[in-house]
């Protein structure tokens, strides 16, 4: 059978594995930790639990289609539950609105802040519901590497406006301040700049509507086990703690394997890179295997921002939290201004918050919080070292600011248990490009064909994950895996074993009988 290796146990990559597993493929998962998920991490401070990465589940139906290739169901194999509201926006002047994903609540909570931009939440929700039909429904799982692809679909780009940034699309339907915010913030879960990113990323609420924002019992590491359990199902193997440190090419330049921290030498015909694209082509890659337009695109793109990630067992609860709380600041142009074109200070904080005991006891003593507290920051390119007195200060600030100003009193003293990430932890980890959090910024000159293709362009190397069409998050990824399994067995079609083809024939003409 073919040899596949893939770089990589996260998301991107163990959803890859099993596509091609299903097709017929053999596949080895080499994972540098010791545990898969990649950014999913799982995190236990004596009796709090934490994800420490990903947290929504949206578009859950994309996890089912990898569990029918294991001829089983999402339904069989994960409790999931719909989250309701599916997160609640504070803003700074106390007020705050829960977006449901339901009609009737939603247009009830827009009144609150303009009885008049009803009418045009329906409309926006109708244009919102065009481009998720034909930007995500279908062109995502192109793979968009011939220009001539990417011009036959401009036309009708323009035409769902993605030429507009999501801040001055949702501007076309609302006026009201808190309301635009409600409706543009949507790119930074994926690392992009509501004032810059294309107007195709507007598809959020409507994707939320469609299947719900959903939590898995357990959080994302079942999400994680799951697709481990799929590889391993399948057949495949996953080799954890085992770093890759070079890609082995041939005498004609083309993939011939993968070089392991500890000696190995894994020969494969094709390589799946799960890992940071800009780590991988400039890092593993043999200097004169290394695409120079590739290299180029790599050099002077966009990165997302970075995160700092506190995560804090606390011993009480904030009732006016929600599962999911995104806190906005007074300014929110200036800050995103900061946070994506600034010189690395930010003079005001935005937060995500998670607080997943609220809708699974097991994450959290009863009364007590398991809180993840996100705060995005620039990345390590515009920052430069974190030192430890840089962690202090922006922990007490962190702190200071939540208590302060968003209501969480008492959050300081009723602290029991405390980890943290910074951008650092992404560079030295997870080896992502400048502590970036979701690989490249996601703007319309760094999407679809101006990404880093699913098909490296070198012979056997294909990407897969955050740093390829279509993007970051959960279903940009696992569509990502979809696309890459696709090119790669139009390019290299599986070599079934003999054995196997002979009983396939065999089963086939028994059925005929």
């Amino acid at each position: 059978m073919t040899r596949i290796v893939v770089i990589g146990a996260g998301f991107g990559g163990l959803a890859a594995a099993v596509r091609l597993l299903a097709a017929g493929y053999q596949v080895t998962v080499v994972e540098a930790l010791e545990r898969p998920g990649g950014r999913a991490g799982y995190l236990e401070l004596g009796p709090y639990r934490f994800d420490t990465g990903p947290t929504l589940i949206t578009l859950p139906s994309l996890l089912d289609e990898l569990c029918r290739l294991a001829e089983t169901s999402l339904e069989n194999e994960l409790e999931l539950v719909r989250l309701r509201p599916a997160y609640r926006i504070m803003f700074s002047d106390g007020t705050w609105f829960d977006y449901w994903g339901e009609p009737e609540l939603d247009e009830a909570e827009i009144a609150r802040y303009d009885r008049a931009a009803v009418p045009a939440f329906r409309s926006y929700m109708t244009a919102t519901r065009r481009i998720y039909e034909r930007a995500f429904g279908d062109l995502a799982r192109e793979p968009f590497d011939s220009l001539t692809s990417f011009l036959r679909v401009v036309p009708e780009l323009l035409a769902l406006r993605a030429h507009e940034s999501v801040y001055r699309f949702a501007g076309r339907f609302f006026r009201e301040p808190h309301l635009r915010m409600v409706f543009s913030f949507h790119p930074l879960f994926i690392g992009g700049n509501p004032l810059r990113a294309s107007a195709i990323y507007s598809i959020v609420p409507y994707l939320e509507r469609l299947e719900g924002v959903h939590f898995a019992r357990g959080g994302m590491r079942a999400v994680v086990l799951l697709l481990a359990r799929l590889v391993e199902r399948l057949g495949g193997e996953i080799r954890y703690g085992s770093p890759v440190t070079r890609i082995l090419t041939d005498h004609r330049g083309a993939v011939a394997g993968v070089a392991l921290a500890d000696g190995d030498l894994l020969p494969a015909k094709a390589v799946v890179a799960n890992s940071d694209v800009a780590t991988t082509v400039l890092d593993l890659l043999p200097p004169a295997s290394r695409p120079q337009l590739l290299r180029l695109l790599l050099a002077r793109a966009r990165y997302s921002m970075s995160c700092y990630l506190l995560y804090l067992g606390v011993a009480r609860r904030y009732e006016q939290l929600r599962h999911h709380t995104i806190i906005m600041p007074l300014d929110y142009e200036q800050q995103l201004r900061e946070l994506f074109d600034g010189n690395g200070t930010l003079s005001e904080l935005a937060f995500y918050l998670h607080a997943p005991a609220h809708t699974d006891a097991t994450f959290a003593p009863p009364q007590h919080e398991s809180l993840y507290i996100l705060v995005p920051v620039p990345h390590l390119g515009k920052t430069g070292e974190w030192s430890a007195e840089q962690r202090r200060a922006f922990r007490d600030r962190v702190l200071t600011t939540l208590e302060a100003l968003h209501g969480l009193d008492g959050l300081r003293e009723a602290i029991t248990a405390q980890a943290e990430w910074t951008p650092m932890e992404f560079r030295d980890v997870l080896r992502s490009r400048h502590g970036a959090a979701f690989s490249l910024e996601p703007t319309l000159l760094q999407s679809a064909y101006f990404r880093p293709h699913n098909r490296s362009g070198i012979p056997g190397l294909y990407f897969v994950g955050a740093g390829t069409h279509p993007g970051a998050g959960l279903p940009g990824v696992l569509l990502s895996a979809a696309v890459t399994s696709r090119v790669l067995g139009e390019d290299i079609p599986p070599e079934r074993d003999r054995l196997v083809l002979t009983a396939e024939r065999i089963a086939r003409e028994r059925g005929t009988r």
